[in-house]
C-alpha cells in the first residue's frame, strides 16, 4: 500500500512567528489577556529593580572578577570554581573574565540600556584576554562566555548599524573566535567527543579525566555553529557536529542516551538517565539547532529522542529517570533543571503536555517558596543533601514560553509569585544570594551570573516582550538570544497553514503519522479546528474512530504515554497488558 505523505509543516516556525506577532502589539495583548496594563508595568518595574540591584552590586564589589558574593560584598572567579584552578599559575594582574558582565550584555539590550551595553562592550574589547593558564569546563565556558560574546556581537552589529556614531568593529567576535580556537584541542580524541576540561593556554593537560556528561559534549552546536557562520571558519561547527553525531550513535535500542560517558572509548559510564542534570540541554539543543540552522538531521534526532522521553521517562505530569537499556525506572525524583522541559515542549507545540508539567512544578514552588534542587517523588520529601536553590531560571523560562504561546494571564500570576519569592527570600543588601537549604531558607554567598543572563531576562520578557517585536530569536541554554536567519538555514521552513483542514490525508487514507513526525504543531491546528486528529505531539489515532481493529496495524499511539496500542482478541485497540 502506498504510504501516506501528510502535509509537512515546521511547527516551530509557526510558533516563532506567533511570538513575533504577539510582541508586535503588547498593548493590545495586555487588554486581551485581562491582566491589566498598570499591573503589567508594575511587575516590569519590579524586575528592572531586581536586575539593577544585582548588576550594580556586581559592578561595585566584584567587577572585573567573575561573580559576586552578595553577603560579604566580595567576588569569586568562576574559572577557578569551574576548573579547580591553581590561582598561583595566573598572572598577578589577572582579574577574571568579567563573566557576569559578559552574561549581562544581552540582558542590558533587552532592558533597553544601550549606553551601559556600549560601555561593557568597550571594556571587554580593551581588557578581556583568554591567554591564561586556566583549566576550565568546556561546556560552561561555551554556554556562558562564548555564547555571551557571540550574542552580544550580533546585538552590537544590529544596534551599531542604527547609530551613525557607532564605532563597533567586531571586537567581540574576535574575542569569541580566540576563545573558540582554544576549545578545539578538546575535540582531538579517537571518538571526536571532547574532553570536559581544557586549559585555555596549554590545551588538554596530561592525565586529564576522560569522563564527561551528555550535556557536556552534546550541547555545543548552537554557539560553535553560530561562530562558524559568523567567521566562515567551519572547524567549530564541524567539531561540535561530529561530537553530536557520535553521541547520537551511542543511543540505546530504545533511542535513549545515558548521562555520563568516556570520551576515549565512547562507552557509557552511567546508564541511568532522564531529562535533568547532565542531559537536559542535549535535548534542548537538538530542537533549537533545527530552528537555527534548518537541518533535518537535528529534527530527526529530536523526533526520536522526544518520543523515547515521553514513552520511558514520563509518568503523568512527572519525569523520572530510567535505565536506557531497559526503560525501567531507576530514580523517582524531580530536579530543578527539569523545569526547562515545558519550554521545549512549548516550542514544539505540545502545549497541553507542557502546561501539565509546569503546573506541577508550580505546586512544588508554592510548597517550598522556591524550587529545590532535588525532590524525591516516591517519598514526597526533599533530597537529604541537595536542598539548595541557586537562583535557577528554568521555571521562569518555561513560564515565559507558555505565556507567549497561550496568552493565559495565569502565567503572569505565576511570574508574580516567582518575583515575590526572589525578593522576599534571596534579596540582600549586596545583591541576590543563593539559598543553601530551602527548608530553612539559609543563604549562600553566591550570585550566579545566570541570574542576570536568564532569570531576570525571562521575567522581564514575561511582562515586556518589545525586544522580540518583529524578530525571531532562539535563546541558548544560558539565555543568550541568537537570531533565526534564512542565511543560516539549509532550507527555509514553510509558514503556510491550510485554514480549512480537519484531517491531513493522502487520498482517502487516514492519518498514520504523528504531528511530530509530520512537523505539524498540534496546538496550532487544534486551536484552528477542534476536529484536529492530534491530541499531542506523539499521538497517532486508531484507524477507525470506533477503536475496532482486525490487527495491531489498525491501532495507533497513545497521546499521553506515547506507547503503541495493540489489538485485543475481542477486536479493540488499547494498552493491553500482556500476560506471559
Amino acid at each position: 500500500m502506498r504510504s501516506p505523505r501528510p502535509a509537512r509543516l515546521a511547527a516551530v516556525a509557526l510558533l516563532l512567528a506567533a511570538l513575533a506577532a504577539a510582541a508586535a502589539a503588547p498593548a493590545a495583548a495586555a487588554s486581551r489577556d485581562g491582566y491589566g496594563r498598570a499591573r503589567r508595568l508594575r511587575m516590569r518595574g519590579k524586575v528592572v529593580e531586581m536586575f539593577y540591584h544585582a548588576y550594580d552590586n556586581y559592578m561595585a564589589y566584584a567587577f572585573p572578577h567573575d561573580e559576586l558574593k552578595p553577603l560579604t560584598k566580595g567576588f569569586t572567579d568562576s574559572l577557578s570554581e569551574l576548573g579547580n584552578l591553581n590561582l598561583e599559575h595566573l598572572p598577578q594582574d589577572y582579574n577574571g573574565s568579567a563573566l557576569t558582565l559578559v552574561e549581562s550584555l544581552s540582558s542590558l539590550v533587552v532592558l533597553g540600556n544601550l549606553t551601559e551595553f556600549d560601555r561593557g562592550v568597550s571594556w571587554l574589547s580593551e581588557n578581556l584576554t583568554f591567554d591564561v593558564d586556566a583549566r576550565v569546563n568546556l561546556f560552561e565556558c561555551n554556554i556562558r562566555l562564548l555564547g555571551g560574546l557571540i550574542s552580544a556581537h550580533i546585538l552590537a552589529k544590529d544596534y551599531s548599524s542604527q547609530n551613525k556614531d557607532g564605532v563597533y568593529q567586531n571586537q567581540l567576535l574576535h574575542l569569541a573566535e580566540n576563545l573558540g580556537s582554544r576549545f578545539l584541542p578538546a575535540f582531538e580524541t579517537p571518538t571526536g567527543l571532547p574532553y570536559a576540561w581544557i586549559n585555555l593556554k596549554y590545551g588538554v593537560m596530561e592525565n586529564e579525566t576522560t569522563e564527561t556528561s551528555t550535556s557536556g559534549c552534546g550541547s555545543l552546536i548552537l554557539e560553535m555553529g553560530a561562530l562558524s557562520r559568523l567567521t566562515g571558519d567551519s572547524r567549530y561547527e564541524a567539531a561540535a557536529l561530529r561530537a553530536l553525531r557520535k553521541l547520537w550513535s551511542m543511543r540505546s535500542s530504545l533511542n535513549l542516551v545515558g548521562s555520563t560517558l568516556d570520551v576515549l572509548s565512547g562507552n557509557w559510564i552511567e546508564y541511568s538517565s532522564g531529562i535533568g542534570a547532565g542531559v537536559d540541554s542535549f535535548y534542548e539543543y537538538l530542537i533549537k539547532a533545527y530552528i537555527l540552522f534548518g537541518s533535518d538531521e537535528y529534527w530527526d534526532m529530536f523526533h526520536s529522542a522526544y518520543l523515547a522521553v515521553q514513552k520511558y521517562f514520563r509518568h503523568g505530569p512527572w519525569y523520572h529517570e530510567a535505565d536506557i537499556r531497559t526503560g525501567e525506572a531507576t530514580h523517582w525524583q524531580l530536579t530543578s533543571l527539569q523545569a526547562f522541559w515545558p519550554g521545549v515542549q512549548t516550542l514544539l507545540g505540545d502545549v497541553a503536555a507542557a502546561n501539565l508539567s509546569h503546573r506541577e512544578f508550580y505546586n512544588v514552588w508554592q510548597r517550598f517558596g522556591v524550587l529545590p534542587e532535588r525532590y524525591l517523588l516516591d517519598y514526597g520529601i526533599l533530597h537529604p543533601t541537595e536542598k539548595y536553590y541557586p537562583l535557577r531560571p528554568e521555571f521562569a523560562e518555561s513560564t515565559f514560553y507558555l505565556y507567549q504561546a497561550t496568552k493565559d494571564p495565569w502565567y503572569l500570576e505565576v511570574g508574580e509569585a516567582i518575583i515575590g519569592s526572589l525578593n522576599y527570600y534571596t534579596k540582600v543588601e549586596g545583591g541576590f544570594a543563593s539559598i543553601r537549604d530551602v527548608s530553612t531558607m539559609n543563604l549562600e554567598d553566591h550570585q550566579h551570573s545566570f541570574f542576570l543572563s536568564e532569570t531576570c531576562k525571562y521575567l522581564f520578557l514575561l511582562y515586556d516582550d518589545s525586544f522580540l517585536r518583529n524578530k525571531n530569536y532562539i535563546f541558548t541554554t544560558e539565555g543568550h538570544p541568537l537570531p533565526v536567519m534564512s542565511t543560516w538555514h539549509e532550507k527555509t521552513p514553510r509558514l503556510d497553514v491550510p485554514t480549512n483542514w480537519t484531517v491531513v490525508k493522502d487520498g482517502n487514507q487516514p492519518i498514520r503519522a504523528s504531528a511530530l513526525s509530520s512537523k505539524v504543531c498540534p496546538e496550532t491546528i487544534f486551536r484552528q479546528n477542534v476536529g484536529s486528529p492530534w491530541e499531542s505531539a506523539c499521538h497517532i489515532p486508531d484507524v477507525f474512530p470506533s477503536h475496532r481493529c482486525r490487527a495491531d496495524d489498525d491501532c495507533g499511539i497513545e497521546s499521553v504515554t506515547c506507547k503503541r496500542r495493540t489489538c485485543s482478541m475481542a477486536g479493540y485497540c488499547s494498552l493491553w497488558l500482556a500476560v506471559y
